[in-house]
Formats: structure tokens, C-alpha cells, sequence
């Protein structure tokens, strides 16, 4: 029997669970889709931002950031008449937004990829959970990049927000002691 972490038990978490949470990305319009759909999780479940995520990828097109930088008032209505994302004005602008914030940082630093991996010094932290009720809402690390996106202009970058981001894209590896996963994101060392 497979064992994985808990919390994936729906089809569609499982499948996600499995492929891609916590496997290390560095594919900048893959992060600039994972730190929208985590603002707009806020308040949510994960479950239900899966369910919408391919209506997300059509509404947004495609994550692409140059794109998504440019929507004015006409698109941002259109966007929160979409029944197949999170109507939430805030979190619709912030898209907006933060694709704006986005680009100046890849700009700067020649990619998303290369500023935010800096928080973790290059390479996945490994954590020493054993149990789910030991999987923290934020760290020092979290803490320190909702910080600088908030300085930079970022929205629904809260650290609890930025800690389940770094999760999904492999900047931290909280597979559960027990889950099949664990093993193999961290090189197959105990940890």
C-alpha cells in the first residue's frame, strides 16, 4: 500500500500530491501561476483552487505574466464575471498587480526563479515533520520573502500564503515522515 500525506485523499489531490507538490520548479511562468493560485486560495481550500485551475490557466491566459500585467477595467470585469475562478475582486486585481511586481523582478534579477530560490540558498530545505500537526503556517524563510514581495508591491503575499507556495513549488519538502514522496525529493536521505 502507497502511503502519502494526509491531507491527499480526492482524486484530484492525489494526483497533484504525487506529481508535482514539492518537486523543486524553476519555471517562471509555473511560479507566477503558483503565486497567483495561492492568493487566491487565501481563505479557501487547495482542493477547490485544483478544481478550478484549468479555468484559471483559459481566464488568465496562461499565466503569462506580460499578458496578465496588461488587463485594465474591461478585462478585470469580464474576469469577475467568470464563474470559473474565485470572484474576488481583490484577489482578481492582485493578479493584476502582481504581474506588474513580477516583471520588475525578473527584470532584475534576469528571472523570478533566481530571486526566490535565494531564500532557501539554492536548494530545497528539508524538514523534519513526522506528524501533519507538525507542519508549521510560516517560517523565517516565509516570513522573510513576504517581506520583500510586499516591499516590491506584491499582493496576497502574506507569509502564511508565501509558506504554502514555497510547498508547492519544492523550495521546502514537508512530505509527511511516512509518504512515498518524502524519500524521493530529498535524494533518498533520512532527514
Amino acid at each position: 500500500m502507497i502511503r502519502r500525506c494526509s491531507w491527499a485523499r480526492r482524486e484530484l489531490d492525489v494526483e497533484y500530491h504525487d506529481t508535482e507538490w514539492g518537486v523543486p520548479l524553476h519555471d517562471d511562468r509555473r511560479l507566477f501561476e503558483y503565486l497567483i493560485l495561492e492568493g487566491a486560495q487565501a481563505g479557501l481550500s487547495w482542493s477547490t483552487i485544483l478544481r478550478k485551475r484549468e479555468n484559471y490557466r483559459k481566464a488568465f491566459d496562461g499565466f503569462d505574466p506580460e499578458i496578465v500585467a496588461r488587463y485594465g477595467p474591461r478585462k478585470i470585469a469580464a474576469l469577475l464575471e467568470n464563474e470559473g475562478i474565485v470572484r474576488n475582486r481583490l484577489k482578481v486585481a492582485s493578479a493584476v498587480t502582481n504581474a506588474q511586481a513580477f516583471l520588475k523582478v525578473r527584470e532584475e534579477f534576469g528571472s523570478f526563479d533566481a530571486f526566490l530560490w535565494r531564500f532557501v540558498d539554492g536548494r530545497p530545505k528539508q524538514s523534519r515533520i513526522t506528524a501533519p500537526a507538525g507542519v508549521p503556517a510560516k517560517t523565517a524563510e516565509s516570513d522573510a520573502l513576504s517581506r520583500e514581495l510586499i516591499r516590491r508591491g506584491f499582493k496576497f503575499v502574506g507569509s502564511t500564503i508565501c509558506y504554502a507556495f514555497m510547498q508547492a513549488v519544492g523550495m521546502v519538502n514537508d512530505h509527511s515522515a511516512d509518504c512515498f514522496r518524502r524519500a524521493q525529493l530529498s535524494g533518498g536521505k533520512t532527514v
